[in-house]
């Protein structure tokens, strides 16, 4: 907001009318910008999977399963943050469309281990070359050494360990 223009006033309600909305200092605060930032770069994800009809939680169950078979469905689960209940209905969805397969694991009646299929495996090198193209469009945009220092600096932030008993960060 202009310094000569106060919140309310005949003068900020003439400026909202022109289309221009405060933030209020939103773009300042890193969750906000880091919000909307994965928005943005999901928009371009989710675009350069859609025409394999593949969503970004189930590029990333492929991908691990692909990088470590015959792991526990309780495995990739955890490893990726999604729910139990929410896992099983995404797989299931890939096991339907023949990407991926669930095999008892011996000695364990109630567990399955998780593999690609032929199908998934040729998927695979196609979902690549398609996020290769969309993570050379991130580089380009973050500019040199960019990517490097982005990765770094979030990282450091989502090191879960630096949380303290509250939920918040903690000193490093």
């Amino acid at each position: 907001m202009p310094p000569n223009v106060s919140p309310g006033s005949k003068d900020e309600v003439e400026r909202r009318k022109g289309g221009e909305i405060s933030l209020g200092g939103l773009d300042d605060h890193i969750g906000y910008v880091l919000r909307r930032a994965q928005l943005a770069v999901f928009q371009d994800f989710i675009g350069s999977l859609a025409e394999f009809d593949i969503r970004p939680a189930q590029y990333s169950v492929l991908t691990v399963i692909e990088a470590t078979p015959g792991l526990k469905q309780s495995q990739v689960s955890s490893a990726l943050g999604i729910q139990r209940t929410n896992f099983v209905t995404l797989f299931d969805e890939l096991e339907r469309r023949g990407l991926a397969r669930r095999m008892p694991v011996d000695n364990d009646r109630r567990s399955y281990a998780l593999y690609l299929t032929e199908t998934g495996a040729a998927l695979m090198e196609k979902l690549r070359a398609a996020v290769h193209a969309h993570e050379a469009r991130l580089d380009e945009r973050l500019g040199r050494d960019g990517r490097g220092r982005l990765m770094d600096l979030l990282k450091r932030l989502a090191d879960l360990g630096g949380l303290d008993g509250e939920g918040r960060f903690g000193t490093p």
